[in-house]
């Protein structure tokens, strides 16, 4: 891959060679010579690092391959501006740059990054926009795209990879009380929070540990978390820590740190995974309540939902109708060393029952079979998991006993099976069946952009070398993140004043449709629109407050700014 950058050719004597193939002059770096015993004489084992520019033959446009061999040399950092495309994309750029203001996300970036502030807004809208976070591909975005650094400068890759290298953990710090100081303390919100974990080779990153993998359970992993305001639809801040580091256990650093931003009156949105009695404790200590699925269908939670089954499944007083289920509220103690009430809100969905009774079904089916295939064999012995669903019989005692069969415990499968389709969440606010769901499925937010950092900005694995370019590439993503959200929730509202679903109202399609609204470089050196707004993309700029005037507007202004610049 040829970069968009020139250097003068390096002069070395028997390293640095010519050769011109089908009318382009290649650089060529001798890595070695081998003996042709045949031929009598050393053939030269080369590379090719470069090709020699048009127009100057003592400068070439290097490869990747040029740095291995020029490990110091200093690439340009600016490209050219006449190198720019003569077709800009600039609608998805427009529209993100409106949420950037509305944010002041550029004048807070600016205040702790400086004057680079312009091209980590840029490495930001490139990850939402192309869904990969690879710094080598950036020059391209930056080719065909306007750009938020000072006279729209186009940067080569290298100085990319410098600039996060140079972002310090202070930066990222100071940007996260800053924003968490601009919300509104005295207001009570839930915050929904959650955490991934992101696969991760850089082999000079310390908090890089080997834990519970979600994706590739052979490489080492970092833990990432967010805790997102479910009220404003926000995300407030992240955390990374080791990735040996379970759930439960970091729970309550998250919570100081939320009182740390000055948050008082809150409740926390939980997964099962944080069930723990300890963090139930602690939650209680520091005077947060919470809403929390119940892990699993422990002995307490088995007799809670068979003390009020056939009570409210068929029901219509108890159908909460938007999440097709039925639910009711019991009060009582989570712990026999309790000493406050919960709620206790247990939910029966039809759909959900039939779906866990098949799952269950098979699971028991597969154990049967494997346990059958077992029968016989002298010193085997049944698994404690599977001693859960079977009885197993032996023959014989010591090293001779012989595994002869297994038979179900048809008590144990039954009940489970009684139990497909009921869920329960714990609250320690009092509230209805319906109020406590539908705070729990607001997590759906924090969800989302998960799956939106690692399936729509790329950032399944990071792509760097050491912990302060893992620490930037997570500050870079956060802010992607805050950006993307409110194009989101955007789109989301704008869907409930229509009443309707549209497919291209959802985030990667509406970006995709954005991007065709494009400006095309004239004989006149003047770029312009290439064509009026089409009625699927005015659907999108509505959600923003944007008219077909307003992107003919801004249009303008990036031709005006772009001529100012080739005048300079």
């Amino acid at each position: 891959m040829y970069t968009d950058v020139r250097v003068k050719i390096p002069e070395e004597k028997g390293k640095v060679t010519r050769k011109k193939i089908r009318g382009t002059t290649y650089i060529y770096y001798q890595l070695n010579r081998v003996y042709d015993p045949e031929k009598k004489y050393s053939i030269p084992q080369s590379t090719p690092i470069g090709k020699v520019c048009e127009d100057d033959q003592t400068m070439m446009i290097p490869n990747e391959k040029y740095l291995i061999f020029y490990p110091e040399a200093k690439l340009p950092e600016e490209k050219k501006s006449s190198r720019r495309s003569a077709c800009l994309r600039v609608g998805a750029h427009m529209v993100l740059k409106r949420i950037i203001t509305e944010y002041h996300l550029d004048v807070l970036l600016g205040d702790l990054i400086g004057r680079d502030s312009g091209l980590f807004l840029d490495l930001a809208v490139y990850t939402i926009i192309t869904e990969n976070n690879a710094g080598q591909y950036y020059p391209d975005y930056a080719y065909n795209h306007p750009l938020f650094t000072s006279k729209m400068r186009m940067y080569s890759d290298s100085k990319v990879s410098d600039f996060i290298a140079s972002i310090k953990k202070d930066q990222s710090v100071e940007f996260l009380n800053r924003w968490n100081e601009n919300r509104d303390h005295r207001e009570k919100i839930y915050i929904s929070y959650d955490s991934t974990n992101k696969n991760c080779q850089a082999g000079d990153v310390d908090f890089v540990e080997f834990g519970h993998a979600k994706d590739d359970q052979n490489k080492p992993i970092l833990n990432y978390s967010i805790a997102y305001d479910k009220n404003n639809r926000e995300p407030l801040f992240y955390e990374m820590y080791p990735g040996s580091i379970v759930d439960i256990s970091q729970l309550q650093y998250m919570l100081e740190k939320t009182e740390g931003y000055g948050y008082r009156h809150v409740g926390f949105i939980l997964d099962r995974g944080y069930f723990s009695k300890e963090n139930i404790r602690y939650m209680d200590k520091c005077g947060y309540d919470f809403v929390i699925m119940m892990k699993g269908m422990k002995k307490y939670a088995h007799e809670m939902v068979m003390a009020n089954k056939g009570t409210f499944e068929e029901s219509r007083k108890h159908s909460i109708r938007d999440y097709k289920v039925s639910g009711t509220t019991v009060k009582g103690r989570l712990f026999p060393s309790d000493e406050k009430d919960r709620y206790f809100h247990i939910y029966f969905n039809e759909s959900k029952r039939t779906g866990e009774r098949e799952q269950l079904e098979e699971k028991i089916d597969r154990l049967a079979s494997y346990l059958k295939s077992q029968e016989g064999k002298m010193g085997y012995e049944c698994p404690s998991a599977l001693c859960h669903y079977f009885e197993p019989f032996y023959h014989g005692q010591g090293d001779e006993r012989v595994f002869m069969f297994a038979r179900e415990r048809q008590d144990v499968i039954d009940r489970e099976i009684k139990l497909c389709g009921y869920f329960i969440i714990i609250t320690s606010e009092k509230m209805t069946a319906e109020e406590a769901l539908e705070l729990y499925k607001s997590r759906d937010g924090s969800e989302k952009l998960f799956k939106g950092d690692k399936s729509y900005l790329g950032n399944k694995s990071f792509r760097v070398h050491g912990s302060e370019s893992v620490n930037s590439k997570i500050f870079i993503e956060f802010v992607a993140l805050i950006i993307r959200n409110k194009f989101y929730t955007y789109l989301k509202d704008q869907m409930k004043k229509n009443n309707k679903s549209e497919n291209y109202m959802t985030v990667p399609a509406a970006l995709r449709e954005l991007e065709k609204i494009e400006m095309i470089r004239q004989s006149d050196g003047n770029y312009r629109l290439d064509h009026a707004v089409t009625a699927t993309q005015k659907g999108i700029l509505k959600a923003f407050d944007l008219t077909e005037r307003s992107i003919r507007e801004q249009a303008l202004g990036i031709n005006n700014q772009l001529k100012m610049i080739e005048e300079m």
